[in-house]
C-alpha cells in the first residue's frame, strides 16, 4: 500500500536478511520493497527503489556499508539511513552519524526497537538504540576534547547550551531541573527554545545536533 514504509534491507547474510523480512512484515505498515547482499547493491537498489528507510550492516562486500552510505548520501537520495550492526564501538556509532545516518541499531535489539526506530527515522526524526546514547558521548568527548571550535550559528544561551548538553547525556526535565538547581518549568521552557532553535523536534535529534556541531559549554559534557 502506498502509505507502509518501504524498506532496504542490505546485508551479506541471506537468512538474516530473510529473518528481518519476516519481522517487519508482520508490521501492517512496515514493507521490505528490496534486498542487496552487499554495498554496491545496496547503492543501486537504493536508486531504483527509492526506499523510504534502508537498514544498512557496516561489514559487507564489495562496497563496505560506510562506503554504501556516503555514496548514498552523496547522490542525495532521499532514503534514511538506520545502521544496523553488531559493533557497540562508539567509533562507528560516532562516524556514521557524522555520516549523515539518521539511526543506529544493534543486531541483538528486540524487534521492537528496530521497529520504533523505523518508524522514528521515517518521521524525519533520529534513533538511537537506547542503551547506545552514552556511547555517543564519550565518543564525542574524546575527538572534541582539544577542539574549541564553536558554532555560534544557533543563538543558543549559555543556559540552553547547559541543558542540550545534559539532554545528551540522556537526562529527563527533573533530572536536569535538580542538576541546574532550577525549576522543572524553566527546564521545560529552555527545552523548548531549544528544539525551535535547532530545527529538530524530539530529544536525540537535539543531542545528534550538539554532537555533530561541537555545541559545548565552558566545562563541556561531563559523565
Amino acid at each position: 500500500m502506498e502509505n507502509k514504509i518501504r524498506v532496504l534491507i542490505a546485508d551479506d547474510h541471506s537468512m538474516l536478511r530473510q529473518g528481518l523480512k519476516q519481522i517487519l512484515e508482520l508490521e501492517n505498515d512496515i514493507i521490505v520493497v528490496s534486498q542487496a547482499s552487499n554495498g554496491n547493491e545496496a547503492v543501486e537498489f537504493a536508486q531504483e527503489h527509492m526506499p523510504d528507510v534502508i537498514l544498512m550492516d557496516i561489514n559487507m562486500p564489495v562496497l563496505s556499508g560506510l562506503q554504501a552510505i556516503s555514496e548514498i548520501k552523496e547522490r542525495h537520495l532521499p532514503s534514511k539511513i538506520i545502521v544496523l550492526t553488531i559493533h557497540e564501538d562508539r567509533e562507528y556509532l560516532f562516524k556514521t552519524l557524522q555520516m549523515g545516518a539518521e539511526g543506529y541499531v544493534l543486531k541483538d535489539a528486540e524487534p521492537d526497537v528496530l521497529i520504533e526506530a523505523i518508524r522514528s527515522v521515517n518521521a524525519g526524526n533520529s534513533f538511537i538504540q537506547p542503551n547506545m546514547t552514552k556511547e555517543l558521548v564519550k565518543e564525542f568527548n574524546r575527538v572534541t576534547m582539544h577542539d574549541s571550535t564553536r558554532h555560534e550559528d544557533n543563538n543558543l544561551t549559555a543556559r540552553e547550551i547547559e541543558v542540550l548538553e545534559l539532554i545528551a547525556e540522556g537526562m529527563i526535565n527533573k533530572e536536569i531541573a535538580k542538576q541546574l538547581f532550577i525549576s522543572e518549568k524553566t527546564v521545560k521552557n529552555h527545552v523548548s527554545s531549544i528544539f525551535r532553535k535547532l530545527n529538530v523536534s524530539d530529544r536525540t535529534q537535539a543531542a545528534i545536533y550538539a554532537f555533530k556541531h561541537n555545541i559545548r559549554s565552558q566545562a563541556g559534557i561531563g559523565l
